[in-house]
């Protein structure tokens, strides 16, 4: 049997990170598979991951329990056959929900859940609680071990709050609140492992037919905004049109992708228990440029993000040679050097994005 594990967490939160630390740590002599997902069309990760020996699975588009729930069952199956991993660790994206996450798992033979944990950025546990409960609080809710990231950036007045949060929504999960760079990898995965013991009650095989006779709608979705107080009314719909508007007078070199693919959207859409699924909530905007970047171009770029953007990354080529990769939540910005990609790659993340605000802000013409 090969054991899965499931690490999860909201955008940005610091999933890769701790899967960087983890097989350094951990799983430096075996054989471990990594299937990640990114939400939108552009993996950008999986090359760093590469760089560390690691065979990469990306499945892109959409996000894995709904848009793209097909796809990642065949990638797990193919996992399992092609290679006969001691571990798969499963990255999903930041808007997947766990408890479907975990059902698309229980539904391929072979495999053994070791751990099913969830990333909180101690900074931000608030905020997204309130302004993304649908994915958010499903996270911690599930998890085994839910597992606070920067805690040495806040004090323990803001840890406490958080807890306060997490227990609420999840009395028996194991929190790791100590700052990772204080913990060994091994102590993090003994907290992870050790909290867990198979499937947590209620989750059910998700198999990949279970809706193709569910009716496909439109979704109206009141969503609350702490930070302006308003509600809105989500349709988000992406057509081959709105991508083509989107690229229309770019230079060659330069493409915009965006969201999932609608086809797709219509396929595969799964359902979820609150009628949500992160293509109703998020818009994806993907960018493919040969443009050249200055850091601190960049980093003027990140700064005038507006407040409906929850996550950007990317990796692009530096003016001064070489690569840059940029990673971006509200509020923090990590620009460091990179590996090359075969193109630039720029990933924005939000509710509402404005597109052509967005070409403007990184350039692309």
């Amino acid at each position: 049997m090969t054991k899965v594990n499931v690490i999860s967490g909201f955008l940005g939160a610091g999933k890769t990170t701790l899967i960087q630390k983890l097989l350094k740590d951990v799983f430096k002599n075996e054989k471990v598979v990594l299937v990640e997902n990114e939400f939108g069309e552009i993996g950008i990760d999986g090359g760093f991951l590469k760089d560390a020996g690691i065979i990469v699975n990306e499945v892109n588009g959409g996000c894995i329990c709904c848009t793209l729930q097909g796809d990642f069952q065949t990638a797990l199956a193919k996992v399992r056959d092609t290679y006969h991993p001691d571990h798969i660790l499963i990255e999903p994206s930041g808007v997947g929900k766990l408890s479907d996450i975990l059902g698309i798992v229980k539904s391929v033979d072979g495999l053994e859940l070791d751990s099913y944990s969830t990333v909180v950025d101690a900074k931000r546990c608030k905020t997204y609680h309130k302004n993304f409960k649908e994915f958010f609080d499903d996270q911690i809710a599930t998890a085994s071990c839910v597992i606070l990231s920067r805690t040495q950036m806040v004090d323990e007045a803001k840890i406490q709050e958080d807890l306060d949060i997490i227990r609420e929504l999840n009395p028996d999960a194991r929190i790791i609140t100590t700052p990772w760079d204080e913990l060994t990898g091994a102590a993090i995965f003994e907290a992870m492992t050790g909290s867990s013991d198979g499937f947590p009650a209620g989750i059910e095989a998700i198999e990949p037919d279970d809706d193709d006779d569910e009716d496909d709608h439109e979704h109206e979705h009141e969503h609350h905004h702490d930070h302006d107080h308003e509600e809105h009314e989500h349709h988000h719909h992406h057509d081959d049109d709105a991508e083509a508007k989107a690229n229309e007078g770019l230079s060659e070199g330069n493409r915009i992708h965006l969201g999932a693919d609608e086809d797709e959207h219509e396929h595969h859409h799964h359902h979820h228990h609150d009628g949500l699924d992160a293509d109703d909530v998020f818009d994806s905007i993907g960018i493919e440029t040969i443009n050249k970047y200055s850091r601190e171009e960049i980093e003027n770029a990140l700064k005038q993000l507006p407040d409906n953007i929850v996550r950007a990354k990317g990796i692009v080529p530096s003016k001064d040679g070489g690569w840059l990769f940029f990673d971006y939540v509200p509020g923090d910005t990590d620009i460091r050097e990179g590996s090359a990609a075969y193109t630039g790659l720029i990933t924005v993340i939000g509710e509402h994005v404005d597109v052509e605000q967005m070409k403007n802000l990184f350039g692309v013409h």
